[in-house]
């Protein structure tokens, strides 16, 4: 495993990387080819400032031949989405005594199959091919709902931004388009007052590997498993692999 993770070192410096993730989040390089000659792994592999801890934590899931040989469209957490979460998991496992982790490794596959999965969705999907999105107005606007590769539901739309013209005037969806990938869920006895899920939303759209699309996901407004608090309960539940 070329890359040893360094968590401790990462831990230090995630907080610089929160506290930049303003208009940074949105890896906007300018008008270019959104072609990619290689596959979808390939891409993650050629970005390790953006995806070596995503790449470890896949292939622990066994879920990188995926990416690999099948057509599928990939929202991407980045790294700094993981770290949140592992974060996250090492400071619950401290206040109840227990050591924190240092390997990706040290989590069950069968946990990182579970929350690796919810972010593939099978087939070759642009931001084009899904209908507009206004967590306002869901009774018109509600997104779609797809399956993710493991057949659980996901909802994913298009939100079209609003626009204020020279008289000052606000013109409804003539803004500019964001994708948006959001999971089902809501915090039990708020139903009433919360979107019936947790939106992630996308920052650069339409890579287009040979296999599939690529959309990477805003990493300072995304957290792996989209609520940290169910991928640290499902860790601990599995079981933490102690360090040899």
């Amino acid at each position: 495993m070329k890359n040893k993770l360094r968590i401790g070192l990462l831990f230090l410096l995630i907080g610089l990387i929160f506290s930049a993730c303003k208009k940074e989040d949105y890896m906007d390089t300018g008008i270019h080819d959104p072609k990619y000659n290689g596959t979808i792994w390939q891409y993650l592999e050629s970005r390790p400032d953006l995806f070596d801890t995503l790449s470890v934590a896949l292939k622990i899931a066994k879920l990188d031949e995926v990416l690999k040989n099948e057509e599928v469209t990939f929202f991407a957490p980045a790294n700094a989405s993981i770290l949140k979460s592992i974060w996250s998991l090492n400071q619950t496992l401290m206040r109840t005594g227990q050591d924190s982790i240092t390997r990706l490794d040290q989590i069950k596959p069968q946990v990182w199959r579970k929350y690796l999965a919810r972010y593939i969705v099978k087939g070759k999907s642009l931001a084009k091919d899904f209908i507009q999105l206004d967590t306002m107005k869901l009774d018109s606007y509600p997104g779609g709902v797809y399956k993710n590769y493991d057949g659980a539901e996901m909802n994913i739309g298009v939100i079209y931004n609003d626009i204020r013209a020279s008289d000052n005037q606000l013109i409804k969806y003539a803004g500019y388009r964001q994708l948006y990938f959001n999971y089902p869920y809501t915090i039990p006895g708020t139903e009433a007052f919360l979107l019936p899920f947790i939106t992630a939303p996308v920052a650069t759209s339409d890579i287009q590997p040979t296999n599939g699309v690529l959309h990477v996901l805003q990493f300072s407004q995304h957290a792996l498993g989209f609520r940290k608090s169910l991928f640290v309960e499902d860790a601990i539940n599995e079981g933490i692999i102690q360090k040899n």
